[in-house]
């Protein structure tokens, strides 16, 4: 099966077979992924002209409840996404990380905006400012729709969350929608948006797919349009760099690596609640998707004199995770994505113990 690119109101397929994409856990290949053949410059001009247009003659409030609708809808074929979501590797309880809380976002930015955005096209920022002694001469600044198109370009950990905290706040603002999934999970992106665009809750426009590279489509953009980039710091200072990017003053948002922690304080000492709080979450941050997760921790820090306790408890916590084929009943941790992630992490691994003990595991047995 080649998944298909959602490009100008229709399906299309790439020229070419693409990139292979597997079963996280038995390594069959699910679908091919490519873009080949897609006119880029269309699909942005298609945004533009057909997508942007319909939001923009829409009020806060009613883009609010397009996005409430399409929240509704989601919710209802859920079991669909969770039975895909497998694939990826993910566990039930990964899987209503991702869906449930894709479309929980989606419903939490459709309250808000009915809540404290007016029933209005253009959004009115602060109060009238005199900028005269006699008063003739006044300013008010207000917000409106931008005319471009929002390019998202998502990471593989969060197929449907990822896109739908982007496209939330983007269909509120007006701004029509093209969505490029990480190559490895774009099969449940694909999925998703194609339920998407058989409810017709959304206008023609408002949302487009590219499964696949984005091919020359950064050449393209122009100062009205943005971009929103989740990934690895490595790629995205490659993407910020882009000539358009540069001459036309593109805004470009980029979610990267993180350095988070858990510390441990001096006085949770072994068998305080403050304790066993931690080892819990520190087993929670390294097993919840795989560890495969941006909010994920990088270190554990704690005291000197109680490290060999803490080891000793997540030692005996690990040792009863059940590491396997998601769909198994008790297997709390699923495999890791792809071939590439497992040997990135062996790699990682491997440079780690050149400076440090291997408390838990075994990577020539796993």
């Amino acid at each position: 099966m080649n998944l298909q690119s959602y490009v100008t109101g229709t399906w299309r397929s790439g020229r070419d077979d693409g990139v292979a994409l597997r079963d996280a856990t038995t390594g069959e290949v699910i679908a091919h992924a490519s873009s080949a053949g897609v006119d880029f410059g269309a699909i942005l001009t298609y945004a533009r002209e057909v997508g942007g247009p319909a939001l923009r003659a829409m009020t806060f409030h009613e883009r609010a409840a397009l996005l409430k609708a399409l929240a509704k809808h989601l919710t209802e074929l859920k079991e669909e996404f969770y039975a895909l979501s497998y694939r990826t590797g993910a566990t039930k309880g990964d899987s209503m990380i991702d869906i449930d809380g894709g479309i929980g976002t989606a419903f939490a930015f459709a309250s808000k905006a009915s809540r404290e955005l007016q029933n209005t096209r253009v959004h009115v920022d602060g109060d009238v400012e005199g900028l005269s002694k006699a008063g003739s001469f006044v300013g008010q600044h207000i917000f409106v729709s931008r005319e471009g198109a929002a390019v998202h370009i998502n990471a593989f950990n969060f197929p449907v969350w990822g896109m739908l905290e982007k496209l939330a706040p983007a269909l509120l603002a007006g701004m029509p929608v093209i969505v490029k999934p990480a190559t490895a999970t774009a099969y449940l992106t694909e999925l998703v948006v194609r339920r998407i665009i058989e409810s017709r809750i959304l206008p023609p426009g408002a949302l487009q797919l590219v499964c696949g590279s984005l091919g020359n489509l950064f050449d393209h953009l122009e100062c009205q349009d943005t971009v929103s980039f989740t990934g690895s710091a490595h790629t995205a200072a490659q993407l910020r760099v882009h000539p358009a990017i540069i001459r036309n003053a593109v805004p470009f948002v980029a979610e990267t690596d993180s350095l988070n922690s858990s510390i441990l304080a001096m006085d949770a000492a072994p068998g305080t609640a403050e304790f066993d709080l931690f080892v819990k979450e520190v087993v929670r941050e390294m097993t919840v998707k795989a560890g495969q997760k941006c909010t994920a921790i990088r270190k554990a820090v704690v005291p000197a004199k109680v490290a060999g306790d803490v080891v000793a408890a997540l030692q005996a916590a690990l040792a009863k995770i059940v590491v396997g084929d998601p769909r198994d009943e008790g297997v709390r941790m699923g495999p890791l994505v792809s071939q590439e992630q497992r040997t990135q992490v062996l790699e990682q691994v491997a440079e780690l113990r050149t400076e440090a003990d291997l408390v838990a595991g075994n990577p020539d047995r796993f």
